[in-house]
């Protein structure tokens, strides 16, 4: 048995003997919840932010878009925690799902925090919580939740907000199920199936709704040649206003036909450029990306990046099968932000040459974003509890900030212009 195993083998024992030896505690009755506060005044003048999840202490930090990205406060985003824990442990099948979630994506830990967006009135801040099965509203100025919506199957992941603010998607990942709510009400307005693993979601301008599949990661058969057996991994493209699909990408025959069938077709983080002609996605397993021709319907370039010699062979010692996980592109089109998640750097690299710029050290880099005013990637640095600025001109690091524990997903949102944090209690 190869040591990362032996590790995850001793911390998924080291989970049941805890959460048996709590199970009594967490079962005595809490007091009731208070209601939910009013939202924000509409009309309120709002200020641009960054939304930065923590996932492993069930924290979101609000920063500044721009200049030295300062931390402005904090959000607790599991203030019913002790509530979702007793049905947990109140329900073998959820529990045995819940130490699951911790074994496997969350590397020993709870993952309560994936993904967030604040609702057009920036009143709210709506964030699915992986380990609690669940998308949340909260009310940004008391903390309180204003609505929640259970997901299909036992585990919540990525999301995406429509162009308009009004509607939300998220992946159900165990039930290979995209729900799509209102951002307001938590109402659900459809869903839709998928491959094995729903991951990513992107609107279209046109209309439609991309979900990405990335089939099973959390296994150890992680050779090329046992590729075959992390599922049925595909890009599922309906129509946001019906739901009904209306294009199926296999990425593996498009793969194949590049050249390229030893790559994985589990596509991760991708993005369009302006006009939605192309797009640039990850896979797994791969330093580096892919440039897909959306109307030709085939892959057309690929960008290797390179590897840190520190960078373990193993593969079974890489996070959820990735290699580089985060990609963002400039407003222009003209640059592309690149995190290399295990070999820990951040590049820039140039759309039209695919020339990358400096490799910018960064600790387990999971995720890249736009600054507000465009002029920078900002990264989600988890190894070091940090995000990182990286300026799309220079490729240089211009800013850092501390933030919470294992930041992953980072947003633009809105808030109100004299925002501060809910008082911790």
């Amino acid at each position: 048995m190869s040591s990362a195993r032996t590790t995850r083998n001793r911390r998924l024992a080291v989970a049941l003997a805890a959460t048996l030896t709590a199970s009594l505690a967490l079962l005595a009755p809490a007091a009731a919840a208070p209601p939910p506060a009013a939202s924000a005044a509409s009309g309120a003048p709002l200020r641009e932010v960054m939304f930065v999840g923590n996932n492993w202490d069930g924290t979101a930090d609000v920063i500044a878009a721009r200049g030295d990205f300062h931390r402005i406060g904090r959000v607790n985003v599991i203030p019913d925690k002790q509530e979702r824990l007793r049905e947990i442990h109140l329900d073998p099948v959820k529990l045995a799902f819940f130490l699951g979630v911790r074994s496997g994506p969350g590397e020993g830990h709870d993952q309560f925090v994936d993904d967030m967006y604040a609702t057009p009135d920036g009143a709210s801040m709506v964030v699915s919580r992986p380990s609690f099965a669940d998308v949340v509203s909260l009310d940004l100025r008391t903390g309180r939740i204003n609505w929640r919506f259970p997901v299909a199957g036992y585990r919540s992941d990525h999301m995406a907000v429509s162009p308009d603010g009004t509607r939300v998607a998220v992946s159900a990942s165990t039930a290979n199920t995209v729900h799509v709510l209102d951002i307001s009400t938590g109402r659900q307005l459809g869903s839709f199936r998928t491959g094995d693993k729903p991951h990513e979601n992107v609107f279209t301008s046109d209309g439609r709704l991309w979900n990405m599949s990335i089939g099973e990661v959390t296994t150890a058969l992680d050779a090329p040649w046992l590729d075959w057996t992390k599922g049925d991994r595909k890009i599922t493209v309906v129509d946001a206003a019906t739901f009904e699909t209306v294009r199926v990408i296999d990425m593996r025959s498009r793969l194949d036909a590049f050249g390229r069938d030893d790559l994985s077709d589990a596509v991760r983080p991708l993005v369009f450029i302006p006009d939605e002609k192309k797009l640039y996605f990850q896979v797994s397993f791969l330093n580096g990306f892919l440039e897909y021709d959306v109307d030709a319907d085939r892959v057309t370039r690929l960008k290797a990046l390179p590897g840190s010699p520190a960078t373990d062979p193993d593969r079974t010692t890489w996070v959820n099968d990735s290699r580089h996980h985060g990609l963002s592109i400039s407003p222009d089109g003209g640059k592309l932000c690149v995190a290399g998640t295990m070999d820990d750097y951040a590049t820039v690299v140039d759309r039209a040459t695919l020339k990358q710029g400096p490799l910018v050290p960064a600790d387990k880099p999971y995720w890249a974003t736009v600054s507000g005013d465009g002029r920078s990637c900002v990264v989600s640095e988890s190894g070091a509890d940090r995000v990182s600025a990286i300026d799309f001109a220079t490729g240089e690091r211009i800013a850092s900030v501390p933030v919470g524990d294992h930041p992953q997903r980072v947003r633009l949102a809105r808030v109100p212009a004299d925002w501060t944090a809910p008082s911790a209690g």
